[in-house]
């Protein structure tokens, strides 16, 4: 009998999961195509591997199993699955085709809208995912400023450029690593220690969980207009969340680019660059930025009701609201127990759950808390990303279950037994780090 979503479930059967699983083993490397919905960042023999419904902040897994999902197929889904707007469109659409032989006027209509909620958007190019235009947004700032150095403070995909910093660059050429740098967020001065006469770009997610300090952001867009640098906010998460045109909204701070992805088309492909016109004019003939699935209509179609239902519902302050909830209640409820291993932090519409050493591995504790979260019907990786379809029942109940798990959580802390507890193997370290970021700053000079 699949679990449906109450508190005294027993754990989940996954028999069809862990089948599909076994189907892929050395057939698809690492079995996922995104690691974060992978097998490693999930508590294996206890949690689903596989999940084939959705509807509203609700899914079920191939065993039909049922979750409240606080991952939101790790960010795009900003409305929730199935909204009905954003499927009709997508259907309406399906009717007259997906992609074409020409432009399609949603690539005209989707772009002014665009440039009326997004403060740099001067000019508007699209293409598929978040790491195809951050690296667009790294060359056209190579090719304005004509030099070659990135400075970079966040995750930016999967690309040479950035992935070079990171311990997985295995394959990129030693002349395309020397090339880029990393710097600490809010922490100005290993930005200004970093930059030399060739830096062509700061890149940078505004805020991750961390809240700038000491006017952080606006230190860094002043430092890049006096040194002629490209200043780029990487908003796959800030954008059409922190505020409806981003960070940059938010923050008062117009960038040179940005760029998009995410919960703009609530879970179809599409990514977004922004900037002012005299960069972004190098795309017309300088440099090459073409993708045969750029202006593919499902999309655009998909970006344009989502963008319409989140300017009409007002779903920006909903996710705010309701991310609050989540965050201040976790805290309340780790307070109420004297459980000081535990907090949430980050902003209400995307907070996340971290844990002191002082109560024994983090890994442990969060496989831990993982593993009775799902027994109990919520799919948990330790973030709230808060979406307009998690209804007050949602968080009620999620908060019962969250009091339950931190409980549960304390007295194993205190027995010692946290790692006997386990019925799976813990989750393994993420590659997308969530602070510091300073991987392989530049030397200093």
């Amino acid at each position: 009998m699949a679990n449906k979503i109450r508190l005294d479930n027993d754990y989940p059967v996954i028999t069809k999961s862990d089948e599909l699983y076994n189907r892929a083993l050395g057939l698809i490397p690492s079995v996922t195509q995104t690691l974060a919905k992978g097998p490693t960042q999930w508590i294996n023999g206890v949690a689903p591997k596989y999940l084939v419904k959705g509807k509203g902040s609700h899914v079920w897994d191939a065993d039909g199993n049922e979750y409240i999902d606080f991952l939101m197929g790790v960010g795009p889904l900003s409305l929730g699955y199935a909204y009905p707007r954003v499927d009709e469109a997508i259907k309406k659409q399906l009717e007259d085709g997906i992609t074409f032989s020409m432009m399609h006027p949603l690539e005209v209509e989707v772009a002014e809208m665009i440039r009326d909620v997004i403060p740099n958007a001067e000019s508007v190019r699209y293409s598929k995912t978040g790491a195809d235009v951050t690296s667009a947004a790294v060359r056209l700032a190579r090719a304005y400023t004509g030099k070659n150095k990135i400075l970079c403070c966040g995750y930016h995909g999967w690309h040479d450029w950035y992935v070079s910093v990171t311990a997985r660059n295995f394959g990129i050429p030693e002349e395309v690593q020397k090339l880029t740098f990393t710097f600490d967020y809010n922490n100005i001065d290993s930005l200004k220690n970093s930059i030399d006469d060739d830096t062509a770009a700061v890149i940078l997610e505004p805020v991750v969980f961390q809240e700038p300090k000491d006017n952080f952001l606006h230190k860094v867009a002043d430092l890049c207009n006096e040194k002629g640098i490209v200043l780029i906010f990487d908003e796959m998460w800030t954008g059409f969340r922190m505020a409806l045109g981003g960070a940059q909204e938010y923050f008062g701070i117009t960038p040179d680019l940005a760029t998009y992805s995410k919960a703009v088309a609530n879970g179809m492909p599409i990514a977004i660059l922004t900037g002012k016109k005299e960069i972004m004019k190098l795309a017309d003939e300088d440099i090459f930025f073409y993708t045969t699935f750029g202006g593919e209509a499902l999309s655009l179609a998909a970006a344009k009701a989502t963008i319409e239902e989140m300017k009409e519902k007002n779903v920006i302050p909903f996710l705010d609201k309701q991310g609050k909830k989540i965050k201040d209640g976790y805290n309340e409820i780790a307070s109420k127990l004297g459980l000081d291993t535990t907090k949430a932090v980050g902003y209400n519409w995307r907070s996340m759950a971290t844990f002191d050493p002082k109560g024994g591995d983090p890994l442990l504790q969060k496989s831990f808390m993982q593993q009775e979260m799902i027994k109990r019907g919520v799919l948990w990786q330790g973030f709230h990303n808060i979406s307009f379809s998690h209804t007050d029942e949602d968080i009620d109940y999620t908060l019962r279950a969250l009091e339950e798990s931190l409980t549960l959580l304390k007295k194993a802390i205190e027995n010692n037994n946290l790692k006997s507890l386990l019925r799976g193997k813990p989750v393994e370290p993420v590659f997308r780090k969530t602070d510091n970021f300073n991987m392989k700053p530049a030397a200093k000079k």
